[in-house]
């Protein structure tokens, strides 16, 4: 007999869902089930990803969210939880990049990659957190199952040229990650961390086609970069109840590459 991951009954914010990954993930999550909620400040191309949910049998609300800005975050959580009801599984999915030596980095620069990429990814877990754990606390007779899913990247991991102002800010993601998980966890959310490689996205689709795009793609250990449904199965496991033992993870899926 089969078995597939079920999230019926589940809500599940996603932010960064205007694009991308975050697109992909919240296709995935309303596939098995769940409820998903899409965050971002493009809320027309939400818009429109509600639309696609919704004529394949799912349900989808938007959220306008900009994760630099805590009010906005607050915000934003407050209206999802009107809206869709209260939020089981969060995907930190919001996240920046710039391709600069570390001798050219401005102070913009640095405050707009940490900006996003760790201020902004800690306070929507903050602020999700601090809604599950009041649920948890007035309701002792209940086991909580919730899940916060920190999407960080095999840069966290490895330092690579040109980008290491993002590997120190996904560097950070994945120790943050472990924070939470650590102080989190008695409350019954487990908090884990995605580290992709290289992914096929819009917005890095055209540099795989450049002479710098493919030369990187040589030197990855099966020659090719990843698609988003590449992560599904990781992404599936991490948001279900399957996964209860799996706490403070950081998992890489990168093809090899961080070997």
């Amino acid at each position: 007999m089969g078995r597939s991951i079920n999230l019926e009954g589940k809500v599940a914010l996603i932010t960064g869902a205007s694009s991308g990954l975050g697109k992909r993930f919240a296709q995935v999550l309303s596939q098995a089930g769940a409820k998903v909620v899409l965050a971002s400040r493009r809320t027309e191309r939400l818009k429109e990803l509600r639309a696609e949910i919704e004529a394949s049998g799912g349900a989808a609300h938007v959220v306008s969210l900009d994760v630099t800005d805590y009010q906005s975050i607050k915000a934003a959580i407050a209206h999802a939880e009107t809206e869709a009801g209260t939020i089981d599984i969060l995907v930190n999915n919001s996240g920046v990049s710039t391709t600069q030596k570390l001798t050219e980095v401005t102070p913009a620069d640095y405050e707009f990659v940490f900006g996003t990429n760790v201020r902004g990814a800690f306070f929507v877990a903050q602020e999700v957190a601090k809604r599950m754990i009041m649920r948890g606390n007035s309701n002792s007779a209940a086991k909580p199952a919730y899940r916060i899913i920190n999407v960080a990247s095999v840069a966290g991991l490895r330092v690579f040229p040109q980008i290491g102002l993002y590997s120190m800010s996904k560097a950070a993601v994945v120790q943050m990650t472990k924070a939470m998980a650590l102080e989190w966890g008695r409350h019954g959310i487990n908090v884990n961390a995605i580290c992709p490689g290289y992914i096929d996205t819009e917005i890095n689709h055209h540099h795989w086609k450049t002479e710098q795009g493919q030369k990187l793609i040589s030197l990855l250990p099966r020659r090719r970069v990843g698609s988003p449904n590449d992560l599904d199965g990781l992404l599936l496991l991490l948001a279900a109840d399957e996964s209860q033992f799996m706490n403070g993870s950081v998992i890489s899926a990168d093809d090899g590459f961080s070997l």
